[in-house]
């Protein structure tokens, strides 16, 4: 069997260098590419922009990357003093992207940002500056400073997803964001934290045949942490390849929407 076709999404910027000068670029960081390829995957890279998501249909996995805030206005917020200058065309490709992925239901893998869409693409909502909830010294701890990815002791829940990847009890894992869950959407559930901080969500579906971690749920799952920030840890990626390895040989159910 041929690997399986895992999408990343990408950004959109202006670069200066080499044979660019001042030009739109499509990018993302060979880390996530790299953590495709170790754990076994063929990386796919969608560019964000209209019409991106029909790529999908090809594909066996969705890996939704980090970078810069989701817009506000996606729920129903004014921008604060702390958050990014929105990416309107890359929040519209990625949304795009993820409502194509779950409507085949092929496994989707937020990170860091991907988690914050995801909660925001199925209704829920977020914090914009962790500081001004949790506090500058807890919210540090998150976000050490620029290009740093901090270890962060994070508890997972029982019977979750992140407690069978990533293992029961507390666990670590590398950070960097400012921003968190508020309202967790509808379908979503919360399946790992530290304290007060959301650090990671998945698809709950209770009224399905084999409940919301069954052999049939929809594998949807999204960290705050960043993984392809640590080579040596392949436990999301490999868990990622090994839905879409599944999905390829069996008809994963859609997943049904609220509302």
């Amino acid at each position: 069997m041929t690997r399986p076709l895992i999408g990343i999404s990408c950004y959109s910027e202006r670069a200066d260098y080499w044979i660019m000068r001042d030009d739109d670029v499509v990018l993302v960081p060979r880390t996530y590419v790299d953590m495709v390829l170790a754990a076994g995957g063929v990386p796919v890279l969608l560019a964000p922009v209209n019409g991106a998501e029909e790529a999908v249909d090809a594909l066996d996995g969705l890996l939704l990357t980090g970078g810069q805030d989701v817009d506000p206005a996606r729920y129903g917020q004014v921008a604060g003093a702390h958050t990014d200058t929105p990416r309107t065309g890359r929040d519209a490709a990625d949304v795009a992207a993820l409502h194509r992925a779950l409507g085949r239901g092929i496994p989707v893998l937020g990170v860091c940002r991907g988690l914050q869409l995801l909660n925001v693409a199925l209704g829920g909502t977020l914090h914009q500056h962790l500081p001004d909830v949790v506090g500058a010294e807890v919210a540090g701890a998150h976000s050490a400073g620029p290009g740093v990815y901090a270890p962060v002791p994070v508890l997972t829940e029982p019977g979750t997803r992140a407690a069978e990847i990533l293992g029961p009890g507390t666990v670590t894992v590398r950070c960097h964001h400012h921003q968190g869950v508020d309202r967790v959407a509808p379908g979503l559930r919360v399946s790992a934290r530290a304290g007060d901080v959301v650090e990671a969500l998945e698809w709950s579906d209770p009224a399905g045949p084999s409940g919301p971690s069954g052999p049939d749920a929809p594998w949807v799952v999204g960290v705050q942490s960043h993984p392809e920030r640590d080579a040596e840890d392949l436990r999301l990626a490999r868990a990622l390849v090994a839905a879409a390895t599944r999905a390829r040989s069996r008809a994963f159910r859609p997943v049904r929407l609220a509302g």
